[in-house]
């Protein structure tokens, strides 16, 4: 296996410092955010890079001799988005992701199929996230139509440059679990978008990432390090539960593009995303690493880390720990076989 960090996390440092801690944790490379929810800090420079090889040398050779390969792009958003200043925008980051990737020698793009609104005039996206009744089916079978025309035309640019874009399972999108992301594909006839396996998302979902990794198979294109805890009021609120808190402008806030931001997260949460090992040991990573191995020996699996009762570098390494003990006592089974 690959193991690395998805940077997000060390956007407020410098690349080579953040290289420097990632070579120090033991791991071997770096998913790079390239737009989307988040600007791409480590890659300011995009369109000068995939319009000039010079551009695009002096960016790599910050990679020589550190330790730490490029382990992917990572271009999550929204880019079904009804407003266009989200929508939009977020779409022509996820092309230039694709046509970046070629441009640096990688073949993983990994980003999230979106949601659009639930009818033609609408202003945001709608989640169906029970069909129970006919309309909520009406709506998904247009929600669909619109999805499919997209991942049909991103299909074929990223068979142009060589690319698999991996779509994240994550709810408030359209492919939250195999069966919406075959429903994807089925409608769209791609042949190089696949899934990013992140097992946190389905965890509070009350899924079990290893049966879903060996559900897709080879669907599986890249994978996320990243785990949750559920904690006590689950049992009376639910892990739907919505007690979020709208933050005020002069309260820091994370933009998600146009005028939508995230929340505070609700203070008795029924569920938290933690650093490895804080939900689910080492014996789950090692079964969940196995699965992964048996796709793809040399599957990408990049820690993300949003663990907010540890810092930054903290939790990086209190993640590192369990995943290095994990894929050490993968290495260890295979080896005795």
């Amino acid at each position: 296996m690959k193991l690395g960090v998805y940077n997000a996390i060390l956007h407020d440092r410098p690349l080579p410092e953040a290289l420097k801690i990632i070579k120090d944790l033991g791991l071997t490379g770096i998913e790079l955010n390239t737009g989307g929810f988040l600007p791409p800090v480590h890659v300011p420079n995009i369109d000068e890079i995939l319009e000039s090889d010079s551009a695009r040398d002096d960016f790599l050779a910050q990679f020589e001799g550190s330790g730490v390969e490029i382990y992917g792009l990572n271009c999550n958003g929204n880019p079904l988005h009804p407003n266009p200043e989200i929508g939009a925008k977020h779409a022509e980051d996820l092309r230039r992701s694709i046509k970046l990737a070629a441009r640096l020698g990688q073949t993983r793009v990994v980003t999230m199929s979106g949601l659009p609104g639930g009818e033609s005039n609408a202003s945001g996206p709608n989640w169906v996230v029970n069909a129970w009744n006919s309309a909520a089916l009406d709506q998904l079978d247009y929600q669909f139509g619109i999805a499919a025309e997209f991942w049909k035309d991103i299909d074929a640019l990223a068979i142009e440059h060589g690319a698999k874009v991996a779509l994240e399972l994550h709810p408030q999108n359209l492919v939250f679990n195999p069966a919406s992301f075959r429903e994807l594909i089925s409608r769209a006839g791609t042949s190089n978008i696949g899934v990013e396996l992140d097992a946190s998302h389905l965890f509070w979902q009350q899924m079990d990432p290893v049966a879903v990794v060996r559900d897709l198979g080879e669907w599986i294109f890249h994978a996320a390090a990243k785990d949750v805890r559920i904690n006590a009021n689950a049992a009376i609120q639910g892990v739907l539960d919505n007690s979020f808190r709208k933050l005020r402008e002069d309260e820091p806030r994370t933009n998600l593009g146009g005028d939508e931001w995230a929340n505070e997260w609700p203070e008795n949460s029924a569920w938290d995303f933690v650093a490895l090992g804080k939900g689910h040991g080492t014996a789950f990573w090692t079964e969940f690493l196995r699965a992964l191995h048996e796709v793809d020996p040399d599957m990408l699996v990049n820690i993300e880390h949003e663990d907010t009762e540890l810092g930054a570098v903290e939790g990086l390494e209190v993640a590192a720990n369990v995943l290095l003990e994990a894929d050490a006592a993968l290495r260890s089974s295979l080896a005795t076989r």
